[in-house]
């Protein structure tokens, strides 16, 4: 049976980036991926991920089915926003650092760049993760991103250290700088805090330390800078 929230093959697997000019050619100048996230995530939140169809959103967008599936693969895609961009920022900032510059400092730089969100952001973020961590159709999904997150990760490790994307030490660094973000931004959607950014670093900072129990029970009490002091 086909996904009625789909716009065909191109819902299954990672969505092609495509060029803007084809994104935009014959649409209103007044549409854009933006505007339909925008009017999507304000239905999600108010009736539901699963009770909202993909022709209610365009509906309210003022657009055809047709025209939502030249911006966006699927419903789910909108929930994820820019995350193929982002992909490519993240790249972009671990490739491009200098090599003498240590690499926990250039991964935890390039993570908090790249989750910079201005203030009205930060709201339809809530919404996002909210709905990234409790509808199961994202909820198993999120795998499919958070592996593509880690392989990009995993893959600077390699080039800094020697060996496979594939093998312990990438992977162990990658998945591990996985859960650093993940605590950072539960612990900032739970204190309803505006410090995305802080969060962020003071959680990969935390990871650098690599959990050595004294350096770990002063941050834990509030202290890090402590912790860098102290040998």
């Amino acid at each position: 049976m086909a996904d009625s929230d789909t716009g065909g093959a191109e819902g299954v697997g990672a969505p092609a980036v495509r060029p803007p000019t084809d994104i935009t050619r014959g649409r209103r100048p007044s549409t854009t991926r933006e505007h339909i996230a925008r009017q999507a995530l304000d239905l999600f939140d108010r009736r539901g991920f699963d009770a909202t169809t993909v022709d209610e959103i365009a509906s309210a967008v003022g657009i055809s089915r047709r025209t939502f599936f030249r911006y966006y693969d699927s419903k789910r895609d909108v929930v994820w926003g820019e995350f193929d961009a982002e992909m490519v920022r993240l790249r972009d900032q671990l490739m491009g650092a200098p090599r003498d510059e240590p690499m926990m400092e250039v991964l935890r730089r390039a993570v908090v760049a790249t989750n910079r969100f201005g203030a009205g952001e930060l709201d339809e973020l809530r919404i996002r993760m909210g709905l990234i961590s409790t509808v199961p159709a994202l909820v198993a999904h999120s795998a499919v991103r958070y592996a593509e997150w880690c392989d990009v990760v995993a893959d600077f490790v390699a080039r800094r250290v020697g060996g496979s994307p594939k093998s312990l030490g990438p992977q162990t660094v990658a998945r591990a700088a996985l859960g650093a973000a993940m605590a950072a931004f539960a612990c900032w959607a739970r204190h309803d805090s505006d410090d995305l950014t802080g969060e962020v670093d003071r959680a990969f900072r935390l990871l650098a330390t690599g959990f050595d129990e004294k350096p770990l029970r002063l941050w834990v009490t509030g202290d890090p800078q402590s912790s860098s002091s102290g040998s």
